[in-house]
């Protein structure tokens, strides 16, 4: 027996609580405690439901009343699945559910009711002042994977402070009552990153699932806009190692207003997001010792980076001429013989006027080193220049020591080694000025992205043509497109005709035709004819702005990979410092005599020997050159991150509507079991259909507007997600989709098996239509394969990737595809929510899951594969779920971008082995290791000339990346 009190609606007298009493009597082992006008205490074995719909009958209500309200339900088949969970529950009386509101009465608590509704995977939404007060809605990045979120959940339950309301790869919702910075800081820690959006752009979202936009607009919706992203982009200077990009980074975040902040050392930029006063910004990083300056475009940018790797260069080497220009006629001295021992008065004065002019050496050609040293002393932090001007300080005070006081050193220990101090400025400088000229050439493609903009446009207005600037230009205006001419802007043709030339965009070779209509993309190259289009997207609209913008920000992210070695960067330079007082020690107390000569030696060599400089760019470098040649493949990416994942995928899923297919489904037969014309059925069938938004209704309404039909109204459509539509026409109850649907209303289909499997066999989707409950007809609409998609999963399958085939598509259909391109997995019949679950369960088989796809329905499977794919011909919500974006439709691009991870996987690999290993050998070297076997130490010249090389190497190794060809690629025009 179960004792509850709930409380009555409705009971205003002593008669309605008798009524009320005379009615739950009738219930078996039902026993009122105590009951009133406002609430009743009943002890009963009976369903507490029962009971309420009793009290119900007589006009009253029962139980507690909540109205809520929801996000996440994007379709009639959420509200279902919500309506199902709460049905089956005897502790709730009532419920009625919509896309945004649910009205629920029930014996339970608020609380309970949330997590029913959270644990299907939707958001109850508080109260409007709780939200305003308590929610932050956060957009995500780095998180790639189920771990990753289980990983900052955990992390953000660790805070007692911290609801968390929804979190998934890309959104999180947190009530709370901490700063929104503070939030973000614990992301971050966790090691991702984390944007505050606004509350009414996430509870938009799911009514934007629903809104479809013209496909060929998709990409660009999705790219990064300048005046919503609020990324802002700095040019640095005076950053040396990854010790730097901490320091820097570290400065940057104390200011108020930035989010997140990633400074990349091999492009010397800095990309903020977040509402900071930019000023703030650039004045904390001068205060950290570090050079900023904002860059207002890409333009600005490139010109002001080209002057400052120029002028980099050019410094470099003419100080790297003048340190060498000293130290090697005084290398080659003592090489050939001439004496370096202090033995006279004459070697005195002779060493000491070389001395000097060491000094006047160190204090212009080296004095950067010993500035930024001090600067980063007095912030207490070390970095490569302070491991430089220690070891070269050291190295001159000593001989100078030696010069003024001989008698201090033993006979033996009265040698200078002003050659070493000049021979490492010397060798480091060129080491910079190799590795800036090899620096300039990693972003060539972005480069090249950035000149396909042209500088003018012809106008026309009132008839007349005229040049204007494309700073001038307007949205609205008439333009004139010249044969040989690159589109200005973005635009609608308006008339004329010809082919263009979307190459540099998209990779694909072939020329696309463009008419009245058609719209044309900035940067494109037109080939013979000419058009007058209206601009559309101008400046930093523009999807050649945006690609470039997308293409920076990925450049300057950071992969765990890179991740891992900056931190190990930021405890080198201390560490190396500790070890070189560890081995000047040992070789002061236990080293053969002189003892000091040999100390110098060892400790100068290891303090020049283990700057982290090839540590610091190995990932940087790998990033910038890989990213860069996948826009020019026509793969736009995310982030970094990605590129990693996508470098460990052993499975490829593949949606089959508009990603196998051509996506332009037909109609290709009609059969009719009534009296109907296959005309008049056509005519029913499209007049239902023309209120869908599913390709398969786009090609029944095509097939009937070719034939002139007219199309009916149709009233109380209903469109019921992986099964079909059904409205109501002329009195007539009409429904159109698969065998769930036609079951779900008792519609015998056994008529139509023998056609169904025909229609199945040809490869066709077959479609029943029902009337009145009675099958009256079955459609087969066949969307005919894209040409390349067999090679490209032959491909695939090349690489050793298992390829999946994943539809909603009759089980007969999809075998027929999947025969066809050699697919032996397959899952058909699968309903839109149902594609998120197989993703989930590849993934407990212990696979590394790609998903590609283009629609609404692979949005979620995108979302939590480790890496998912979309066309740029699909739907923007995909898009948004995907870490890759293809700009040309072919599966090709899915291939490429697979290879291209690998190999950047792999050259980021080789970059941090080699620097890894240039390390951990050459300290141990350096500190006298190999003395017992060979009697001599490293010398601090070859030390400074080795950790110059390890850069030039890291950085050339990288730029191998811009020679990556795929396995098979058509050359795009940035290539001819």
């Amino acid at each position: 027996m179960n004792t509850i009190t709930l409380p009555l609606a409705s009971v205003h007298c002593m008669s309605c609580v008798n009524k009320i009493r005379s009615a739950l009597a009738t219930l078996p082992s039902c026993q009122i405690i105590d009951i009133d006008t406002k609430q009743i205490t009943v002890n009963s074995e009976s369903p507490l439901k029962t009971m309420s719909e009793k009290i119900n009958a007589l006009g009253y209500q029962v139980g507690f009343h909540y109205q809520l309200a929801l996000a996440g339900l994007s379709c009639g088949r959420c509200v279902a699945k919500v309506e199902a969970a709460l049905a089956s529950r005897n502790d709730i009386f009532s419920a009625s559910i919509t896309k945004e509101t649910a009205d629920i009465t029930g014996s339970l608590s608020e609380q309970t009711l949330t997590d029913i509704i959270t644990s299907l995977g939707y958001q109850v939404i508080p109260a409007s002042s709780e939200l305003e007060e308590n929610t932050l809605i956060f957009t995500l990045s780095g998180l790639s994977c189920g771990k990753c979120v289980a990983k900052l959940t955990e992390k953000l339950k660790a805070n007692d402070q911290i609801q968390i309301l929804a979190l998934d790869k890309t959104h999180a919702e947190i009530r709370t009552m901490l700063a929104a910075k503070d939030i973000i800081s614990i992301i971050t820690e966790a090691g991702y990153q984390a944007t505050q959006t606004t509350l009414d752009k996430r509870l938009a979202q799911p009514e934007s699932i629903n809104e479809q936009e013209n496909k060929d607009d998709k990409a660009l919706h999705t790219l990064p806009s300048s005046e919503s992203s609020q990324v802002q982009q700095l040019l640095l200077s005076g950053m040396t190692c990854a010790s730097c990009v901490a320091s820097v980074e570290k400065a940057i975040k104390q200011v108020t207003g930035v989010d997140t902040v990633s400074v990349n050392l091999a492009e010397r930029t800095a990309l903020i997001s977040g509402t900071p006063n930019i000023k703030a910004v650039i004045n904390a990083i001068t205060a950290a010792g570090y050079g900023a300056e904002i860059s207002e475009d890409e333009q600005t940018r490139r010109h002001r980076q080209q002057q400052q790797n120029t002028q980099t260069f050019k410094t470099h080497l003419r100080n790297a001429f003048i340190a060498l220009g000293l130290g090697v006629p005084m290398m080659a001295w003592g090489v050939f013989g001439g004496s370096m021992m202090i033995d006279s008065t004459t070697s005195q004065l002779a060493w000491g006027f070389v001395g000097l002019i060491t000094l006047l050496l160190l204090v212009t050609v080296g004095k950067d080193f010993y500035i930024n040293s001090w600067k980063a002393f007095k912030h207490h932090r070390a970095t490569m220049d302070t491991l430089v001007a220690l070891g070269t300080g050291a190295a001159w005070l000593f001989s100078m020591l030696v010069v003024l006081k001989p008698d201090m050193f033993p006979a033996s220990a009265r040698h200078v080694y002003f050659e070493a101090t000049a021979m490492i400025i010397g060798l480091i400088t060129l080491g910079h000025a190799l590795e800036a000229r090899a620096r300039s050439q990693t972003s060539k493609a972005l480069e090249r992205l950035i000149d396909l903009q042209p500088q003018t446009a012809i106008v026309v207005e009132n008839g007349i043509e005229s040049k204007c600037p494309l700073n001038e230009i307007e949205s609205g205006m008439t333009l004139r497109l010249r044969p040989g001419a690159k589109v200005a802007v973005d635009g609608v043709v308006i008339e004329g005709n010809t082919y263009i030339d979307e190459s540099m965009l998209t990779g694909e070779p072939l020329a696309v035709h463009k008419q009245s209509g058609d719209k044309v993309r900035a940067g494109t190259i037109n080939q013979q004819g000419s058009l007058l289009f209206t601009a559309e997207h101008i400046g930093s609209d523009t999807m050649l702005a945006r690609i470039i913008q997308l293409v920076r920000q990925a450049q300057s992210s950071n992969p765990a990979l890179a991740r891992l070695a900056d931190t190990i960067s930021s405890i080198f330079v201390p560490s190396v410092m500790i070890i070189a007082i560890i081995t000047a020690m040992v070789w002061y107390y236990f080293g053969p005599a002189p003892s000091s000569v040999y100390m110098l030696v060892a400790a100068t060599t290891v303090l020049i020997i283990a700057c982290p400089c090839a540590l610091g760019l190995a990932t940087p470098m790998s990033v910038t050159v890989g990213v860069g040649r996948a826009a020019e493949l026509g793969i736009l990416i995310r982030d970094a991150e990605a590129m990693q994942q996508a470098a460990n995928i052993n499975t490829v899923v593949l949606d089959k509507t508009g990603t196998l297919t051509e996506g332009k489904p037909q109609v290709v037969s009609i059969q009719s079991y009534t009296a109907l014309t296959e005309d008049q059925l056509l005519q029913l069938t499209a007049s239902l259909e023309q209120g869908s938004e599913h390709p398969l209704a786009n090609a029944i309404v095509e097939s009937a507007k070719q034939k002139d039909l007219t199309l009916s109204r149709v009233t109380e459509f209903k469109a019921v997600a992986g099964m079909g539509v059904t409205g109501t026409i002329d009195t007539n109850n009409v429904m159109l989709g698969n065998e769930k649907l036609m079951t779900q209303y008792n519609v015998d289909i056994n008529p139509a098996q023998t056609d169904f499997d025909n229609i199945a066999s040809q490869g066709a989707t077959p479609v029943y239509l029902a009337k009145n409950n009675q099958l009256i007809g079955i459609i087969g609409i066949s969307d005919p394969l894209r040409c390349d998609s067999l090679s490209a999963v032959k491909r695939m399958q090349k690489m050793g990737l298992t390829v999946v085939m994943l539809t909603g598509d009759s089980y007969k259909t999809a075998q027929v595809i999947a025969s066809k391109l050699g697919i032996t997995d397959v899952v058909a019949d699968v309903l839109p929510d149902g594609k998120a679950a197989q993703i989930k369960q590849l993934q407990q088989q212990g696979n590394r899951v790609a998903m590609v796809g283009d629609g609404i329905n692979d949005a979620p499977a995108l979302a939590l594969a480790e890496v998912g794919i979309a066309m740029e011909s699909g739907t923007d919500v995909a898009i948004e779920s995907a870490q890759f974006t293809l700009m040309r439709h072919s599966l090709h691009g899915v291939v490429d971008a697979l290879e291209l991870s690998k190999a950047t996987l792999r050259n980021m690999k080789e970059n941090l082995f080699g620097a890894f290993i240039y390390n951990s050998l050459g300290i141990p070297v350096a500190a006298g290791v190999l003395y017992p076997l060979t009697g001599a130490l490293l010398s601090p010249v070859i030390a400074g000339a080795a950790m110059a090389l390890s850069s030039i190497t890291v950085v050339t190794n990288a730029n191998r990346l811009r020679l990556f060809k795929p396995s098979y690629q058509a050359k795009s025009a940035l290539e001819k």
